[in-house]
């Protein structure tokens, strides 16, 4: 690769994708159950507020907030109900986001493997998610989860390790996020982040990716492998 693009992009030796919003359509989904509880526990969240809320954020990282509306302590019963409830819906309605899983073929052709998925959930979902959609196999060995780090997203944590796995320094990885959060974590890791924002719930808007770092904005996954071989 030339080590820029015509788009004054950076030429890049691996690409860390997040999973929930980019490669999967998961939020809707785990969105519609977590805020269903919340209700069921008292707090009379609506499932906008819920998302904008949770997007990008850990259920235990926001676990004040929770016992201050629902004036329960967060549990580790009510959790183990949450990831029932919220695995069953996935296993049952979980798709693809549209083109991801074209891409992330591509993008592994084009860089010879040098993948990685970095999520700030929890390991069990996001393998499930992977093998669910029919991408695991692509990301085997690499996947990585922000539980299992010091500390998950926004901090670098999951990146670090994602760069160190593939053997590639995070100046030339580059990140593809869809939250605020994750472009946050990315930028901290010093990565180069690519923001998918194609509209709709459960996604940043552009000019927030934009402000959180992102480097360029894409609304389809399909753009990605076209902007990589640029």
């Amino acid at each position: 690769m030339d080590e820029t693009n015509p788009r004054g992009m950076p030429a890049f030796d691996a690409v860390l994708f997040d999973c929930d919003g980019v490669l999967v359509d998961s939020e809707p989904i785990t969105n519609g159950v977590l805020c269903a509880m919340l209700n069921e526990a008292g707090w009379p969240i609506t499932p906008e507020e819920c998302m904008a809320t949770f997007i990008g954020r850990t259920v235990r990282s926001e676990a004040a907030r929770i016992e201050a509306h629902t004036g329960r302590p967060l549990t580790d019963a009510w959790m183990a109900e949450f990831y029932a409830r919220r695995n069953a819906r996935l296993a049952a309605e979980l798709q693809p986001i549209a083109g991801a899983v074209e891409a992330v073929h591509a993008v592994h052709a084009l860089l010879g493997g040098r993948i990685a998925c970095a999520s700030g959930a929890d390991r069990q979902k996001v393998e499930m998610q992977l093998d669910q959609v029919g991408l695991a196999p692509l990301f085997a060995g690499r996947v990585f989860s922000g539980h299992e780090m010091p500390a998950t997203k926004p901090a670098p944590d999951v990146y670090l390790a994602a760069a160190a796995a593939v053997g590639v320094p995070p100046a030339r990885c580059l990140v593809v996020e869809d939250t605020v959060t994750g472009v946050a974590a990315g930028v901290a890791a010093g990565a180069s982040v690519v923001g998918y924002s194609p509209g709709g719930a459960g996604h940043g808007a552009p000019e927030a990716l934009r402000a959180a770092g992102a480097v360029h904005i894409i609304g389809d996954m399909r753009e990605l492998p076209r902007l990589l071989a640029r």
